[in-house]
């Protein structure tokens, strides 16, 4: 008795020195590893038990949010199934560490400064001291939004199947699109709705709520309360670029997927189908994965936009992966700003800190490693040793893209992976979704900038 008292105040003391990015990246592994083990179970499957690794695979893509799948959703899983994948979905669009702070929240315990570190760094640009309404906002806005949407889906499936069948399709494709996750009972995904008005609209409103983030939304909600108390507040810096960002992001993707595709997959279509299967490529291609037309058929012009939008991603703060639209911001303010001539990068008459800028040029090119180096083993993995450069670079790359942004957009390579292909697509995944910069933290020390500098000398650039 004494000796697993000592064990487990060891382990617990090993807990407590863990660094707040390892415990993130941890509760992430485990989520994905507990959720493996609940799809293998037989009663997971219509059929016999599916293999271990892609039971892996599929807890992972739900875990972390992605949408990539190996096996078929609709017709692989039973509704135990289902639920495990709908239940993972929902833990890893809000972090399965924020529920741990919502139960201990729950539960009337305090927060230590471990918690405190994991909340503002997943919802907050900068220090809160209300962290207790800032993630009971969180969970409030969550369930509102995601059950109006069900009830807006279940009116759209009802008369299509059973009530009971068309609540918990309209349940799971909610929370899935919420939490920009991708995954469909349908093999097609919404292709076979791509001229409904109330998917579209409820399926597109849900991801880019979700993909704008929490401290967009927080904001918005504090904003409201202090309306009424007759406040009035300018929006913050953040949210401004966050809000630009992603529409400008969204119109031009449209305009760009609709100038490209008018003549291939598009064309023949009504006007209303052309500007909503436009619209939604446009939204779900940044994260959400969800798709109205057949992905492996469009054009390459198409696809590299896609890519694009990809790894690009969401907003800080959201379900989604991807670089983030305020790194895209800050170095689009860093290129133009150095043109000209100015030393600072300023965005809507703000000066951005250089932390800031700093950082998001250490995103960007940990980033470009990542998927770089993703997509050689990924190659590595997939070649055919009878059939040399025969593999499509085009399909590996938009798969590498679409697993490191968490998107789940795929042109039809993911089944098709071998083990070792599934393993660095897993690995995508988790990197996509813990951050970058989270990792980063866990490989890392920081160093002090010390009392002393270098002699500067110039090196000659471009």
């Amino acid at each position: 008795m004494k000796g697993m008292t000592r064990v487990s105040l060891a382990v617990k003391r090993y807990f407590q020195r863990m660094h707040p990015a390892s415990l993130v990246i941890l509760s992430y592994l485990s989520m994905a590893l507990l959720g493996m083990l609940l799809l293998s179970l037989p009663i997971a499957s219509t059929g016999d038990p599916i293999s271990p690794i892609n039971a892996l695979f599929t807890s992972t893509s739900a875990i972390c949010v992605t949408g990539l799948v190996v096996v078929d959703t609709g017709t692989a899983f039973t509704a135990f199934g289902k639920t495990v994948i709908m239940a993972l979905i929902q833990l890893g669009g809000l972090g399965v560490m924020t529920f741990s702070v919502f139960f201990f929240l729950f539960l009337g315990k305090g927060l230590g400064l471990k918690e405190r570190w994991i909340i503002t760094e997943s919802f907050t640009p900068a220090p809160i001291r209300e962290i207790r309404s800032l993630v009971k906002s969180i969970f409030l806005f969550t369930f509102l939004v995601e059950g109006t949407g069900a009830l807006l889906l279940f009116f759209h499936w009802r008369h299509e199947m059973s009530s009971g069948s068309a609540l918990f399709t309209g349940l799971f494709h909610s929370i899935s699109a919420f939490c920009n996750a991708g995954f469909s009972f349908f093999s097609d995904s919404f292709v076979n709705y791509k001229g409904s008005l109330l998917l579209n609209a409820t399926i597109l409103s849900l991801i880019v709520i979700g993909g704008i983030g929490f401290p967009v939304i927080y904001e918005f909600i504090m904003r409201f309360r202090m309306h009424r108390a007759g406040r009035r507040t300018n929006l913050s810096l953040h949210s401004k670029v966050v809000l630009t960002t992603t529409a400008i992001l969204i119109v031009v993707g449209a305009l760009l997927l609709f100038l490209l595709e008018r003549h291939n997959q598009i064309a023949g279509l009504s006007g209303k189908e052309e500007f909503l299967t436009s619209l939604f490529q446009s939204i779900t291609a940044r994260t959400a994965g969800f798709n109205t037309l057949n992905i492996s058929a469009l054009g390459g012009a198409t696809l590299f936009i896609l890519i694009i939008l990809m790894f690009v991603g969401a907003s800080p703060g959201s379900c989604g992966g991807g670089i983030k639209t305020t790194s895209l911001a800050v170095l689009v303010g860093i290129l133009r700003n150095k043109i000209k001539g100015r030393k600072s990068v300023d965005l809507f008459n703000r000066t951005v800190p250089e932390e800031t800028v700093s950082r998001a040029l250490a995103i960007f090119i940990l980033a470009v490693l990542t998927v770089t180096v993703g997509l050689i083993l990924l190659l590595l993995t997939q070649s055919n040793p009878q059939d040399p450069g025969r593999t499509n670079f085009l399909a590996y790359l938009f798969e590498t893209v679409s697993a490191f942004g968490t998107v789940g957009l795929s042109m039809g390579v993911t089944p098709t992976l071998t083990f070792g292909g599934k393993i660095v697509i897993i690995i995508l995944m988790l990197l996509g979704r813990a951050g970058l910069l989270t990792v980063a933290y866990v490989f890392t020390r920081r160093v002090s900038g010390g009392l002393y500098r270098y002699a500067e000398e110039k090196v000659m650039i471009g």
